[in-house]
């Protein structure tokens, strides 16, 4: 590969990686299609190429959708709740972007899972990115008129299923999640159920590899019990390192030196709304690795 080669792909890697991102859930799996997508860039010779950002966004979304329908098949024996790969972000990455935030929130990434892939593929497309019917319609190969269906079909989707997006400050939210955790290592349970919101959920994906509700858990008192119980079963040798995961709080639980997972948290109207708990070792294996996100 040629320096123009590299410079073009490198430039637009933040936008590459968030288009995989978006469309497989998976961190690992999308750096994989941007190494894929790198080796066959690679080949390309520029003088065809009109639209660098179009072309790679093309060959990136075809190799994240023949990823995502592999990858369909082996969650037909997933253990539990499927929650997408935790991925560390720098905060004003996301913050500074609204729709970048939204986009790649963990609630926006759990409501994405449940549009098939051509849908998920035409609403990231179209909707975070701004890219034109035509332009998705070469991506996936359809017509451009079966991609504007798709289109409206997956907003119509998303918006029934996604709670009004509000940008939390980042210190704000930081804040009010790791008062939580320390007002759960005394046990008071009034205290933590002031902090949620009534129909607060917790989820939490290990896929029957490490000890995790099988079942989301519902309701204020349930999960302020939940989440008393997890603190006292993790004894002194238990902590707990603030940071942010899809742009928003979370923390990095540890057992002694073993990282056991990261909770991540979606907060509505000043209360914690959601808490999705990744303790599947397979997906944390890349968790400590920073990645850049962007839109253009």
């Amino acid at each position: 590969m040629n320096d123009e080669h590299a410079e073009r792909f490198t430039r637009l890697r933040p936008l590459l990686f968030t288009i995989a991102y978006e469309i497989l859930g998976a961190a690992t799996e999308a750096d994989d299609v941007l190494q894929d997508g790198y080796l066959r860039w690679a080949e390309v010779d520029l003088s065809t190429v009109q639209d660098t950002k179009s072309y790679l966004a093309k060959l990136v979304t075809r190799q994240a959708l023949n990823a995502l329908r592999a990858q369909s098949r082996r969650r037909e024996e997933y253990v539990g709740p499927w929650l997408p790969e935790p991925v560390l972000v720098d905060a004003t990455d996301a913050s500074s972007d609204v729709v970048l935030a939204e986009s790649v929130s963990m609630a926006m990434m759990v409501v994405l899972e449940t549009l098939g892939p051509d849908e998920r593929a035409v609403f990231v497309l179209r909707e975070v990115f701004g890219f034109d019917h035509d332009e998705i319609a070469s991506a996936i190969g359809k017509s451009t008129t079966a991609v504007r269906q798709i289109a409206h079909r997956a907003r119509e989707h998303v918006h029934a299923r996604r709670r009004r997006y509000e940008p939390v400050d980042p210190k704000t939210s930081l804040e009010l999640t790791t008062q939580f955790f320390a007002t759960a290592a005394t046990g008071d349970v009034h205290g933590l159920m002031s902090m949620l919101a009534p129909d607060v959920v917790w989820t939490a994906d290990s896929d029957g590899k490490a000890s995790a509700a099988r079942r989301p858990v519902s309701g204020a008192d349930s999960v302020a019990r939940l989440v008393v119980g997890l603190i006292r079963l993790g004894g002194t040798e238990g902590r707990a390192e603030p940071a942010f995961y899809n742009g928003a709080p979370a923390l990095v639980l540890y057992l002694g030196d073993k990282l056991e997972g990261v909770v991540s948290v979606d907060i509505v109207d000043g209360r914690i709304a959601n808490f999705y708990a990744m303790r599947n070792p397979d997906k944390l294996a890349g968790v400590t690795v920073s990645r850049a996100i962007g839109r253009v």
